[in-house]
């Protein structure tokens, strides 16, 4: 754990970013590699909003994964997503190998529109690719006064219970929902102990994982990077058996069946992995869309409740305050506010740096 000398080291190297000048790079980036502006905007969109609420691992950190397929034409740049087959609550959506975003956005939108008029939206897509931060659809549900949620499947990067061999991905969960007074509900979270991205955060950093959230190419835990990436994986939520990690790989198996299996997309190990670059990704994804309305009065009101519930408890010893899902998130926006753009370590501006020379861009410009 670092000092509290090494966190303010920290905070002083930080570099602030304009939320529009993330944007831009991104749009400016992803149009140099072909794609469509609309397109560019979307993912752009995702980008900004995942850096924003401080999930750096699905931000710029992965924007080259997005321009790589692009330019190499394993992501589509010229078709849209559609609709295959449907019936009032649920649709099947062929994604057509474009963006991620773009598909993920598409079907929130069919889900929600679903959901206000017969109550709730069950949509999955197949032939996707990487849709960024699950939360990023199930705000979008939530802002429209409904309870979102999105699931997806990824590249095998989970060594599950038992096992020694990348079966499951990190498969996230999210869910979100609004009480009174703009309180809110957002669930944004891995099955893996961590994201894959957490994990190649702290490899450009040069710094060891914590115990825990890893094992190597054995089975067995690791603390080292290039490891964990290239031989090991990630633990299930909750880490070993002895742990309950076996609750983190029984809800990865669900968010593969909603997302893989329910939608006919690859599944499982036969999703490719997350360095390839050589084959279509077809990734699964599901989007739900719930009315409160459909179902007892009075939903606002019951979520604040439990909401102040949990919050306004006297913290443990040692803690100043309690959180609820959503809470970091809001932070960290506020944050970005006070300071005028996102900050990021120095590091990770190089990187962005690297990547703007080499898709031939202006580089970020900074505060």
């Amino acid at each position: 754990m670092a000092s509290n000398t090494e966190k303010e080291k920290d905070e002083l190297e930080q570099i602030i970013v304009p939320l529009e000048s993330l944007r831009g790079f991104a749009v400016r980036c992803l149009e140099n590699v072909g794609a469509r502006p609309e397109h560019a905007e979307v993912m752009a969109e995702l980008i900004v909003s995942a850096d924003h609420r401080g999930h750096y691992s699905h931000g710029i950190n992965r924007i080259e994964l997005y321009l790589i397929d692009l330019k190499n034409g394993h992501t589509s740049l010229d078709k849209e997503p559609e609709i295959i087959q449907q019936t009032p609550a649920t649709a099947l959506v062929d994604g057509n190998n474009c963006l991620g975003p773009v598909v993920g956005k598409y079907c929130m939108d069919i889900a929600i529109e679903k959901a206000k008029k017969v109550g709730i939206g069950w949509v999955c897509a197949k032939k996707s690719n990487h849709f960024g931060i699950a939360g990023w659809y199930s705000l979008r549900a939530m802002e429209q006064g409904l309870i979102g949620m999105a699931f997806c499947n990824t590249s095998p990067n989970m060594i599950h219970t038992r096992s020694k061999m990348r079966t499951l991905g990190t498969n996230p969960i999210s869910v979100a929902a609004k009480g009174n007074n703009n309180e809110e509900f957002v669930l944004d979270m891995a099955t893996t102990t961590v994201a894959q991205g957490k994990v190649e955060i702290k490899h450009r950093l040069s710094q060891s994982l914590p115990e825990g959230w890893a094992v190597d190419r054995n089975g067995k835990s690791c603390t080292d990077t290039q490891e964990v990436l290239y031989h090991g994986g990630l633990t299930p939520l909750g880490g070993f058996e002895e742990t309950s990690g076996y609750k983190g790989y029984g809800l990865g198996f669900m968010v593969e069946l909603f997302c893989g299996i329910l939608s006919g997309s690859n599944f499982g190990s036969n999703v490719r992995d997350w360095t390839e670059h050589s084959s279509f990704a077809d990734l699964g994804q599901c989007f739900a869309a719930i009315d409160p309305k459909a179902f007892a009065p009075g939903f606002e009101d019951r979520l604040s409740s439990l909401i102040h519930q949990c919050r306004d408890q006297e913290p443990a010893e040692g803690e100043s305050e309690i959180l609820v899902p959503g809470d970091p998130e809001k932070r960290h926006m506020d944050l970005c506010e006070k300071l005028g753009g996102i900050p990021y370590h120095p590091k990770q501006i190089e990187f962005a740096d690297h990547i703007a020379q080499k898709y031939d861009t202006e580089p970020l410009s900074r505060i």
